[in-house]
């Protein structure tokens, strides 16, 4: 939490004047008086639900840090989608995702720049946003353009979840029809999982025959701030939940929270955009 200390002795002449305005302020530093005020960049979510999973998270820890950095190693269909160390600002506004065999992605807000060996990677981008979104969920459910609905409880492996609908205004981020059913654990009020479509690159309505749901498991705590390290997907429906078939995997590991420079988020000079 940005600590600012003021030491000032305030040295001040009135002058008489008929609306008793202040005039004149000297300001010396003969003496060291010590004023500590905290300074938070965290604003509570709008919504209960959301609320609720921010603070079992510890969200306002997590904001006022500057980034955090994980390994990360992904899965599906038995074969490697991903696998290397990401670098993310907490306020999502820039990232680096360094791979293991070299290459290396830069996030820029909405922008993505790449290592000229993932130039022709036609799923690229998806990688670089949405992987780092799932990372980050827990803190992400009060962004501006998030709009909540159909709270209701749904079970899964005989246990009952609160859950609600997380949907966003138009315009928000790459991919503003996606929505996502979230999953509350009703003792402690942490994410366990997401249901999701995917309409990079897709119609609403074929994303909308397919979606998928990734489950949380495995919390750790650093700093205080709790991050899931095992996460597996799965098949979903609005009618029966979870699927039976697990699809995918990742885990997350050396997680730690990292201070960040001017040169951490410098994108080289031969990277290539990549645009929506």
């Amino acid at each position: 939490m940005k600590k600012i200390i003021f030491a000032i002795t305030i040295s001040i002449s009135f002058f008489a004047c008929k609306n008793e305005t202040k005039q004149n302020q000297v300001l010396t530093d003969t003496n060291v008086d010590l004023i500590q005020e905290d300074v938070s960049k965290y604003t509570p979510s709008n919504d209960d639900f959301a609320l609720k999973i921010e603070q079992a998270h510890n969200k306002e820890v997590f904001v006022n840090k500057d980034a955090v950095s994980f390994d990360i190693a992904i899965q599906f269909g038995g074969k490697e989608r991903l696998n290397g160390r990401m670098t993310l600002k907490t306020d999502s506004s820039h990232g680096l995702i360094e791979l293991t065999d070299g290459n290396k992605m830069f996030i820029n807000g909405d922008k993505l720049f790449v290592s000229p060996g993932l130039a022709d990677n036609k799923g690229v981008r998806f990688d670089a946003f949405t992987w780092s979104y799932f990372a980050l969920f827990p803190f992400k459910l009060g962004d501006d353009g998030t709009q909540w609905s159909n709270a209701q409880s749904r079970d899964w492996n005989k246990t009952s979840y609160d859950t609600k609908k997380l949907s966003f205004k138009a315009g928000s981020g790459d991919t503003p029809d996606d929505w996502y059913v979230i999953y509350k654990d009703q003792k402690n009020n942490l994410l366990t999982a997401a249901s999701y479509i995917v309409t990079f690159g897709k119609t609403l309505e074929k994303a909308e025959s397919d979606p998928h749901v990734i489950s949380y498991d495995d919390y750790v705590s650093v700093d205080n701030v709790l991050f899931a390290k095992d996460w597996k997907f799965w098949g979903w429906s609005e009618k029966d939940g979870f699927g039976s078939d697990q699809i995918g995997a990742a885990q997350l590991s050396n997680i730690s929270f990292v201070t960040t420079d001017e040169n951490t988020f410098k994108v080289l000079n031969d990277f290539v955009e990549i645009t929506k």
